[in-house]
């Protein structure tokens, strides 16, 4: 297993002959170690942050990842498209769950807290669970420790907005909730943060427990997601009525999420988490956000997205942002276009046109047109899947990279900036699951060039299905004359 290999994918003869260019180039060595590194890590540990409102959960979020992502305003109601960032502290890298994002009191207090914990505890590797200390623990607080308790998950409190020595009692107070030490901290003026963030690191595992890959000979694992209503549950159904479905309820945490066995073209797949949400008309706004915290946990615990999509309907937003949530997840991606044999022609010509502006960003994904009602073309499911999870995997030898990038670069310099021609003279490719390169350059190089590489890198090497992640690193000036 490379993922176990301290220099990402890169075997010991490789990695030192990439360490002695990268040292002819005039390149730190620790800084090209830390490099790989980060770009060769595999799939990141999830640490989930729950909470009543206002108890500055997104502050916190912040303070961990070190940047305000995390949209904070004082107005709770505040949706935000993303709920996973990354973080590292003390050289370790992980995610963090945000669910400080929606928070409306639309299905009551409790239940809506309990929701959003739920989804989050479900998507993460260990949680913490923050109390405002100058409050105490409320009825809302207690609930949420009934469900911490039943999820099994290591758990660190947090007794947020200890300001001085004056808090210190009130935190200590929290040891009442039968969660252990309360850590006494102040998320905005980071007071405290440390501490909590060392015993963040102790809770972590060092890696996921689900590795990826079938060396377990596990089978692969399919999210299949997209808007509520989109049709996943007959596409379900679909697949397992043809194929005798094996249904296995494994009891989770609180609400029993469905993982489903079953067969498709000879081969058993894990679909993950599916079933949609429970939607209650009345919760619209609600909804749509605990589908978007429910989609992350579904992704998360996958290995490829297949996202669908209602052609009877435009393109939407919502439709996008799912889309970007699997790609920004670094899982293989596939799109299933839904009730495509219930379009007439105007109406076919019209959704080219969207899916050729609209999906631009994501061309590279293998498509497929399907009926989830009738079954139309559900066999070629099976082999977008494949593409995209060999896209996933495919690793490019250093030296073969390293030639196609000395053509890329002859033929189609940098464009000149500053009267400097930055050039990448090297790189590497320090990951697989998703495709991670890293490229060394004597100069900054700009976002329009490395959409170019990236472009070029697909037409070379395949990589369907597949977001690709590119990072550079510029040489130091060392006062080295080239």
């Amino acid at each position: 297993m490379n993922d176990q290999h301290e220099h990402g994918a890169l075997g010991d003869a490789e990695f030192a002959e990439f360490m002695e260019l990268a040292a002819e180039e005039g390149f730190d060595v620790e800084e090209v170690e830390d490099a790989l590194g980060e770009a060769g890590h595999g799939p990141l540990p999830a640490l989930a942050v729950v909470g009543r409102p206002n108890v500055g959960k997104s502050t916190l979020v912040n303070r961990i990842i070190g940047r305000r992502e995390a949209v904070v305003q004082d107005k709770p109601g505040v949706t935000r498209d993303r709920v996973t960032y990354e973080a590292e502290w003390a050289g370790r890298r992980f995610k963090v769950v945000d669910t400080g994002g929606w928070e409306q009191d639309v299905l009551g207090l409790d239940a809506s807290v309990a929701a959003q914990a739920e989804y989050a505890i479900e998507a993460a590797d260990a949680v913490v669970f923050v109390v405002d200390a100058t409050v105490g623990a409320t009825d809302t607080d207690e609930a949420v420790v009934r469900l911490l308790r039943r999820a099994g998950k290591p758990v660190v409190l947090a007794a947020n907005k200890v300001d001085g020595m004056s808090g210190e009692s009130d935190a200590a107070a929290l040891w009442s909730l039968g969660l252990g030490e309360p850590f006494p901290i102040s998320a905005l003026h980071g007071r405290g943060t440390g501490d909590l963030l060392d015993e963040i690191l102790k809770a972590l595992p060092e890696a996921p427990p689900q590795r990826f890959g079938t060396a377990t000979g596990g089978p692969r694992r399919i999210a299949l997601i997209g808007r509520p209503n989109v049709g996943k549950s007959s596409l379900l159904n679909q697949v397992a009525k043809e194929d005798r479905v094996v249904v296995n309820e494994q009891s989770g945490t609180t609400r029993d999420p469905v993982d489903e066995l079953i067969e498709l073209g000879g081969i058993t797949w894990k679909f993950v988490d599916t079933a949609g949400i429970r939607r209650r008309v009345h919760l619209q706004e609600g909804a749509d956000y605990y589908a978007s915290l429910r989609t992350a946990a579904a992704v998360e615990k996958a290995e490829v997205a297949v996202v669908l999509i209602d052609t009877s309907e435009s393109i939407s937003v919502q439709d996008q942002r799912i889309i970007t949530m699997a790609v920004d997840a670094g899982r293989a991606l596939v799109i299933a276009y839904n009730k495509w044999d219930t379009l007439d022609e105007e109406r076919r010509y019209y959704l080219e046109r969207e899916i050729e502006t609209e999906m631009q960003q994501v061309a590279w994904a293998p498509r497929v047109n399907v009926s989830a009602l009738t079954g139309r073309h559900m066999e070629k499911l099976v082999p977008a899947i494949e593409t995209a999870l060999a896209g996933w995997e495919t690793r490019v030898p250093t030296g073969r990279l390293n030639a196609f990038l000395g053509e890329l670069v002859a033929g189609h310099p940098h464009p000149i900036r500053g009267g400097k021609q930055p050039r990448i003279l090297f790189g590497t490719q320090a990951g697989t699951k998703p495709p991670r390169f890293v490229l060394f350059a004597s100069g900054f190089i700009e976002a329009g060039y490395r959409r170019f590489i990236e472009r070029r890198l697909r037409e070379e090497f395949g990589f369907d299905g597949t977001p690709i992640h590119i990072s550079v690193r510029v040489r130091e000036k060392r006062g080295r004359k080239k």
